[in-house]
């Protein structure tokens, strides 16, 4: 018999548990048995084409329509062409191989189809899938134990769902009984069934109904792992007191709001009021500030650290890019204007210092920096992940910003707390420009109380989004080139976005199915500037640039020296350039919803309204261009905040809460299962309350032991 935490390799043999580790990172017989299907397919019923995505790896159960062979003189090998049905919606299958072929894959034969998904002559395709029938004369054990469902697994083009199927019908077969982590009186209260049983059923299943009960059981334990360990870190978070920064009259903050050219919009001014009321308090401030690209996030932030610095302390911004901690720091001395020239000729007698400090800087810059931190001459100071390493130190941290804070872990959030010195915790605000729904916000970010701006500043201009299908009409991509000419021609600027940077290192040319590589920075800028834009002063802007050119690039093209911009999704926040009206982006379901609703963002920020193109080749009716008529539908980034959730895997969103190897979140679904999410918070609340460290619950201590790596664990248990 064997347990959860046993290892593969002994029970499967090192061939499946080497695979199972390289695939998915599966080592234990919990690993495996946490591998959860994906869905499951009933014989007799096929899989909806329409659904697949351009680049995924599937697993489909369809009917074959027909099947085509002829040999390929030049390659001497047969090609035969198989088109599968869903019943509504056809998909083709390419195989290049022997002939025998035809006879496996007979029409009116249903199989199981394993490959990645392409586009061939403007149709989505499989070239060489995997197959497994599902009826006849061959069917063998891999499946054949399944009675009912047939569970498909997520797999890869190395590891066939079949396969993985296999390994788990094997170590089902030798699991010992489970130990339940969660309490019998909590079962008993929620309604739940038993873990072992539910972990057995959920990959045996012989209806939907037991499925179902398997499912609700397994929900609840991730969403209570999750729930307590935001629990248990707020419960840390507010164990040290934060500095108390009151407002003063006649100080830095009440002079930069005397100099304001505009009004505040409602949503600032009831935000900023409760951030300042935060500030003024000992318990540290947990503050998520989200909004709309434009909605004003930076001003708040500012009067925060102003307030900070009027207390005699410390702000410090962080920045995910250099890129965007150079735009912060620019943008925020043009606000202060002499406000913000501490010590140098011209600055206001009560005026701050602002200091930037990345890894890129020279060694005297570098110095200079870190002794204005240190010394307590800066009053903001503005950087990347530099600011976190051990040798930057703070007179006295009051406050951080962390700007976007998807691209930053838990683990750097906390590590800048932590150069305020071992008594005190500084206020933290979270800044982000995309649009979270509720139960993202209550489960990503747990420990952070939410605000949001929802009203966009006076003289923001509208932006029309259109789907440009470059496969079915060409010509539609030569008028968006044009459009980019009318745009210039009017005084403005322009941008062209590329999913990929692109050099000698990477694949550039298609493969032997016509399947290309997404598109390039370094292979689009020459075509447009030896092309459709010849006339017009193109510039290049992505990671790989020094950081001297990406800021010289950046102020030429905010300069307007520069008419269009190529570059990657660096690009895609902070970056203000108000005369900037025009956008295009290549390849545009190689991005997510939110991505490219935060790049399109970038115009339209001045008086003038914005347009943004959405180049794609993808076929109508699939999902990808389902996706992008979305986008194109509608500017509120709220609604599709919650489209984005709906298309994504569950669990790809869950990075800034937990930092190991697997993703927690693989049954829970973050909309549809709000009031569960709901439910187990409150749960996780009372038994933290009750249990400060859990310590009456050992079970639920290792369920959130097992959420995180050893580092969260041990910052965990400082709780």
């Amino acid at each position: 018999m064997v347990s959860l935490n046993d290892q593969l390799e002994p029970i499967l043999g090192g061939k499946s548990a080497k695979a199972l580790a390289a695939a998915f990172d599966i080592r234990t017989v919990h690993d495996l048995l946490r591998h959860y299907p994906r869905r499951y397919d009933e014989r007799g019923q096929l899989t909806d084409i329409a659904g697949l995505e351009l680049g995924e790896h599937v697993t489909i159960l369809g009917r074959v329509l027909r099947s085509d062979q002829r040999r390929l003189e030049r390659k001497k090998v047969w090609l035969t062409k198989v088109v599968v049905t869903d019943g509504h919606r056809t998909l083709e299958c390419a195989f290049f191989g022997p002939r025998h072929l035809s006879n496996a894959l007979r029409v009116g034969r249903s199989a199981l189809f394993a490959g990645k998904v392409s586009i061939f002559n403007k149709k989505l395709q499989l070239t060489n899938p995997e197959f497994h029938p599902i009826d006849g004369d061959t069917e063998d054990t891999d499946i054949e134990g399944f009675i009912g469902l047939i569970p498909v697994y997520p797999a890869t083009a190395s590891l066939q769902t079949w396969q993985i199927a296999k390994c788990v019908r094997q170590v089902l077969d030798m699991l010992d009984e489970v130990e339940d982590a969660m309490p019998m009186e909590l079962r008993a209260k929620l309604s739940l069934a038993d873990y072992g049983e539910s972990l057995r059923a959920i990959h045996v299943a012989k209806d939907w109904p037991a499925v179902q009960a398997a499912r609700e059981r397994l929900k609840w334990d991730e969403a209570m792992a999750v729930q307590l360990a935001l629990a248990l870190r707020r419960k840390a978070a507010g164990a040290r007191p934060a500095p108390v920064c009151r407002r003063v009259d006649g100080g830095i903050r009440a002079a930069f709001d005397e100099r304001l050219p505009f009004t505040l919009t409602a949503g600032q001014v009831e935000v900023g009021a409760a951030v300042a009321a935060d500030l003024e308090v000992e318990h540290p401030m947990n503050r998520l500030l989200q909004g709309e690209v434009g909605s004003g996030k930076t001003v708040v932030a500012l009067r925060a650290m102003l307030q900070v610095v009027d207390a005699g302390r410390q702000a410090a911004l962080l920045a995910p890019t250099e890129v965007l901690a150079a735009q912060h720091a620019r943008s925020l001395r043009e606000l202060l204007g002499e406000l913000g020239r501490g010590g140098e000729l011209g600055g206001a007698e009560n005026a701050t210092r602002i200091t930037l400090l990345t890894g890129s800087l020279s060694t005297a810059q570098r110095k200079q920096a870190l002794l204005d931190a240190a010394s307590g001459a800066a009053g903001i100071v503005v950087g990347t992940h530099a600011l976190i390493q051990d040798r930057v130190s703070f007179a006295d941290l009051g406050l951080v910003v962390v700007d976007e804070q998807h691209r930053f872990g838990v683990e750097q959030r906390d590590a800048l707390r932590a150069r305020a010195g071992e008594n005190v915790s500084p206020h933290v605000l979270v800044m982000t420009a995309t649009p979270i729904p509720r139960t993202v916000a209550m489960t990503v970010y747990g420990d952070l109380e939410t605000s949001a701006l929802r009203e966009l500043p006076a003289g923001r201009s509208p932006i029309g989004t259109t789907v440009v299908p470059a496969a079915e009409k060409p010509a539609w991509l030569d008028r968006a080139w044009q459009r980019i000419r009318e745009e210039v021609a009017a005084g403005h600027q322009a941008y062209v976005v590329c999913p990929r940077i692109g050099d000698e290192d990477e694949e550039s040319t298609s493969d032997d199915f016509g399947n290309r590589p997404p598109l390039a920075v370094n292979d689009v800028a020459p075509m447009l500037t030896e092309g459709p834009l010849s006339e017009l002063r193109v510039g290049v802007l992505h990671g790989r640039l020094p950081a001297d050119d990406k800021d010289a690039v950046m102020r030429a093209f905010a300069a307007g020296e520069l008419d269009v911009l190529v570059a990657t999704t660096v690009v895609e926040v902070g970056v203000d350039v108000p005369n900037a009206t025009a956008m295009v982006i290549m390849d545009a379901e190689r991005f997510g919803v939110s991505q490219l609703h935060q790049l399109r963002g970038r115009v339209g920020r001045g008086s003038a309204p914005g347009i943004c193109l959405l180049v794609t080749e993808m076929p109508a009716g699939t999902a990808s261009r389902t996706r992008l008529d979305a986008v194109a539908s509608t500017v509120d980034g709220f609604e599709l905040a919650r489209l984005d959730l709906e298309m994504r895997r569950e669990g790809d969103i869950l990075g800034a809460v937990q930092s190991g190897r697997r993703s927690a979140l693989k049954l829970l679904s973050l909309l549809r299962d709000e009031d569960l999410i709901a439910r187990a918070r409150e749960e996780a609340q009372a038994l933290v309350a009750y249990a400060p460290s859990l310590e009456y619950f050992p079970g639920l201590a290792r369920m959130v032991a097992d959420l995180v790596d050893d580092d969260r664990a041990e910052y965990l248990e400082k709780a």
